[in-house]
């Protein structure tokens, strides 16, 4: 190729088709640029082996090891043939498993003395650590002319282990790499752009980009790496913050109608009939809310807090404020349940003063009003009205709220409670329905990965709430390893029973509700592990106190191309523990298919107490109050992320009665979903629990609208390790906007941008 290929275009000109299809479906690399920055995840030196003592299992891993031995045996009577290979590093030993009409190809090849890299997913079979059907490439040999071409790529350097999935080997991406990097050079990269200001890279000893990314790559000494590394991340977290601080900048010059509470109104009245005293933090918390809610521009506030601080409190204080300013207040809620809740709660707290214009109201009053899908026309015609009359000084609902007749006085401060849950087409929607833009305060109780990176990278305003009100109770938890130790399954049902004979209740949770939701018949008959008989193991292991689930293969979960079970479900588990473990007591299933008047209905009856055990979803895990529950058992817990697990946990310990909370799961001890379930267990401080699941799933795309990890804008920058960067690109960001904000004098600055920021995540920037 005799021209440098255009960062943006298709992989499949460079690499050909297959391959690119390949990179884009599991390894989420479409572009030149892409592949240019997906960089080695780790390096091994030609002559030094790395160490199989620390592999990770479910992970996709290269390793670079010698062959001690290979052993060919037969199984299913004689019919079938498997070649076990193990190899070793002087750490430890792996092996790698090869079954079919392959094994006398590689029983050829893996000859002990041969030393090679093998690319495969790490499981568990019969206590030994394998890679089942491994991609390799010996390293002292060149029969394979691929394979060949790769080591020589290779060769007297540090070898890249890159990102690699189960269809692209490691070695094979290198090579991909390497061919685009020739063509690089070829043409002195013509068309790179160097987004750092030519006095901050030189002021600061950089790298030029060309450099860093041949040094990422193809490194000579370990101090080459470093350089880039220094290099790579500067560029991530300057351009990121260059676009945060122009958008910190945009939304400053907002006009937005300042709410400052009047004196003796609404607020103070409701604040003189709170029976207890507000702690330290919710006065400091509240304190920053009014401040921004008085200036001329949008509150673009974050308020974090651990489960159980009182976010809703200082939410309806920020409400109040505003009403008393003359404003409505509306807050969004994820789920039926929720908005239920909390409009119960605030009208409880509020009491005569959110019965504003009714007889026997406050004269300080205001009247707070439900919106929801499922709410009757009467009452929702009724809603309507009183908000676009003005009527309604506060509105608590969900997704309802967003639709177009729903129509407002004077919208003032819009309020998100786990703002996780919602997209920001929601948000902005609801923040459109303002004649000027409102002010707008976001609630989480456990900060999602993407929470965490935004509120590191300074794009939100934060309030921290960790101090808990005065009478809340500690929170005990364990992990049960339910396969491991079938008798702590029973001592589980033991305990919840021995609860609710004390005069308490229980939360159940289950991931999914069951009933038509299992596989079609012909697929539950074509598996074993799908509904059926292993299903029916389940269930009578939880009847029985004796397990979580009926295992389906002989080795641990996957690891000999079985399938795991299906999740655990809220309808066969009720009923299985009615029947057998918890039998005797009042037990009652929550889930989200059910009609929202008998959600609503269960709730109640839980809260008066009239429900000893409820078996429920992760519809309870947000806003449910209820004190004297003290016991959450979560099953298949290893199948819930690390703020779901918080959350879920938070609803329990509300009372003067300490919690417990058991998370039960079949997984291995050594597996990474014991280890996550550990971490929960060992620590009930939400934002370390944070920094843990950001750690594991990394920050989603900052950018983006993406949570998940998947995709992040991030390549090398990670939130957890460079926050001391992060801070002084800040610095540079805003001096730089501040001097030039349509940055007219620095245009590979402003192309790097406009890379960045396609459409789709500059229009993210301006709703978020």
């Amino acid at each position: 190729m005799d021209r440098v290929p255009a960062l943006d275009e298709p992989l499949k000109k460079i690499v050909g088709g297959n391959t690119a299809k390949v990179m884009a479906a599991h390894l989420d690399l479409h572009t030149v640029g892409d592949l240019l920055h997906h960089y080695p995840r780790r390096y091994a030196e030609r002559g030094e082996l790395t160490r199989l003592a620390d592999l990770p299992l479910d992970e996709h891993v290269t390793v670079v090891a010698r062959v001690a031995k290979a052993t060919k045996k037969t199984f299913n009577h004689g019919k079938g043939v498997r070649l076990e290979v193990v190899v070793t590093d002087g750490s430890g030993s792996l092996t790698l498993v090869f079954f079919g009409r392959s094994v006398f190809h590689h029983e050829k090849e893996l000859l002990p003395g041969r030393r090679g890299m093998f690319a495969g997913k790490v499981s568990v079979f019969n206590r030994t650590r394998q890679l089942s059907h491994p991609d390799y490439v010996l390293l002292d040999q060149d029969e394979d002319e691929d394979a060949a071409g790769a080591v020589d790529a290779f060769a007297n350097q540090l070898l890249p282990l890159y990102p690699a999935c189960k269809q692209l080997a490691s070695w094979q991406l290198a090579k991909s790499v390497s061919m685009l990097l020739d063509t690089m050079e070829a043409t002195s990269w013509e068309g790179v752009v160097e987004p750092l200001p030519a006095t901050l890279r030189e002021g600061r000893g950089f790298e030029t980009l060309p450099d860093a990314l041949l040094k990422i790559h193809r490194p000579r000494t370990k101090a080459d790496i470093a350089a880039a590394r220094d290099r790579l991340k500067w560029d991530e977290a300057f351009v990121l913050q260059v676009a945060l601080a122009r958008r910190r900048r945009a939304d400053a010059q907002l006009p937005a109608v300042p709410r400052e509470p009047r004196p003796e109104g609404l607020l103070d009245a409701f604040d003189a009939t709170l029976p207890f005293t507000l702690t330290e933090g919710q006065r400091q918390v509240s304190s920053e809310i009014f401040h921004d809610l008085a200036t001329e521009h949008p509150m673009h506030r974050l308020l974090q807090g651990e489960v159980g601080s009182g976010k809703t409190l200082v939410a309806l204080r920020a409400m109040l404020a505003v009403v008393d300013a003359g404003g409505q207040a509306a807050m969004l809620a994820p789920t039926e349940v929720l908005a239920q809740q909390h409009h119960r709660s605030v009208t409880e707290m509020m009491g005569k003063l959110a019965e504003g214009g009714l007889l026997g109201g406050s004269e300080h009053g205001t009247k707070v009003v439900l919106l929801t899908g499922s709410m009757g026309t009467p009452a929702r015609r009724q809603a309507l009205l009183d908000l676009v009359t003005g009527e309604a000084g506060i509105v608590i609902g969900t997704h309802a709220l967003i639709e177009d007749k729903v129509k407002f006085h004077d919208l003032g401060l819009v309020v998100v409670d786990e703002q996780h849950r919602f997209g920001v087409e929601q948000r902005d929607a609801l923040r459109a329905k303002a004649d000027r833009p409102p002010h707008l305060l976001v609630m989480t109780a456990t900060p999602i990965p993407r929470t965490v990176a935004m509120t590191v990278f300074g794009d939100l305003e934060t309030s921290v709430l960790n101090q808990l009100p005065a009478g809340r109770s500690p929170i005990a938890s364990h992990v049960v390893p339910a396969k491991d130790k079938p008798r702590f399954l029973s001592r589980t049902w033991e305990r919840v029973r021995e609860e609710a004979e004390a005069g308490h209740q229980a939360y159940v949770v289950c991931p999914r509700i069951g009933d038509e939701e299992d596989a079609p018949k012909d697929r539950k008959n074509a598996k074993r592990g799908q509904r059926g008989a292993a299903q029916d193991t389940a269930d009578s292991t939880l009847e029985l106190g004796e397990g979580v689930a009926g295992d389906t293969s002989d080795g641990e979960a996957g690891a000999d191309g079985a399938e795991r079970r299906p999740p655990l479900a809220v309808l066969d588990v009720a009923e299985q523990l009615t029947k057998g473990a918890l039998a005797g007591l009042r037990v009652e299933v929550l889930h989200g298919r059910m009609h929202p008047d008998d959600k609503d209905t269960v709730m109640r009856r839980f809260t008066a107490g009239e429900v000893d055990v409820l078996v429920a979803t992760t519809v309870i895990e947000v806003g449910v109050n209820v004190p004297n529950a003290t016991v959450m058992v979560i099953l298949d817990a290893d199948r819930f992320g690390v703020s779901q697990l918080h959350q879920l946990r938070g609803r329990v310990g509300r009372g003067s009665a300490p919690g417990l909370c058991l998370l039960v799961t079949d997984m291995p001890e050594a597996s990474p979903a014991r280890a996550r379930l550990g971490a929960v267990a060992a620590t009930l401080d939400g934002f370390e629990l944070s920094r843990i699941d950001l750690e594991q799933r990394r920050e989603g795309d900052v950018l983006g609208q993406a949570q998940s990890g998947v995709r992040s804008s991030l390549r090398m920058l990670t939130v957890i390790d460079d926050e001391e960067i992060i801070a002084a690109a800040r610095e540079e960001a805003v001096a730089i906007v501040a001097a030039d904000p349509e940055l007219a004098g620095l245009p590979a600055l402003r192309t790097a941008l406009d890379a960045l920021l396609d459409a789709e995540r500059e229009q993210y920037l301006d709703k978020g």
